[in-house]
């Protein structure tokens, strides 16, 4: 346990300027042409803190994230694979689904992530600073701008992109611990 969180940590520390720019070069209109030029311009005009305005959002994000992904994916490994034999159909949909479950439970948080990331324009005018800092902050000014339905904007879209991305790292580690357990059991049985 303490090493996943060491390990979140350090992951979302090293991740979060990286997915700051990306969101910022995908925005609408976005003022930037190469990677060079958003981290310049972020740094020079907001300087080293934008680049982890959504560090706190992030992490809060990825705990949720996670315990709804595992037990979502054992709860239906329970269900489709009771006896915890290597089944690759079984890990893919039980992965997908779990992703899609986490994914959609966990947008909100990712909606203001995004905004923290992007201050996007529409929602800056909004706001009596002229900038967003900060969780409660992010999740008054999507509130104050689209309601509670702003929460869930893109969930489609984030469900589409976890589903394959989970049933693959599933299958793939179920494939390798397959395959792992099954030389362990060769080597003991050579003895």
């Amino acid at each position: 346990g303490a090493a996943g969180c060491v390990a979140t940590l350090l992951h979302d520390a090293a991740m979060n300027p990286a997915e700051v720019v990306k969101q910022r070069m995908q925005m609408y209109n976005s003022p930037y042409q190469r990677v060079t030029d958003c981290v310049r311009t972020v740094w020079r005009n907001e300087g080293a803190g934008a680049f982890y305005r959504s560090y706190t959002t992030q992490l809060t994000m990825n705990i949720p994230f996670q315990a709804i992904h595992f037990m979502t994916y054992e709860f239906l490994q329970e269900q489709l694979n009771p006896h915890r034999q290597y089944n690759p159909s079984s890990h893919m949909v039980s992965g997908a689904c779990a992703g899609a479950v986490a994914a959609a439970a966990t947008t909100p948080l990712d909606v203001c992530k995004t905004l923290l990331n992007t201050q996007e324009s529409l929602a800056l005018s909004s706001n009596i600073s002229g900038h967003i800092t900060g969780m409660a902050n992010a999740f008054r000014t999507v509130y104050q701008v689209g309601g509670v339905t702003a929460y869930f904007r893109g969930v489609q879209a984030r469900v589409i992109y976890q589903m394959p991305s989970t049933a693959i790292a599933w299958s793939v580690y179920e494939f390798f611990k397959y395959i792992l357990t099954k030389r362990q059991g060769e080597r003991r049985a050579g003895k």
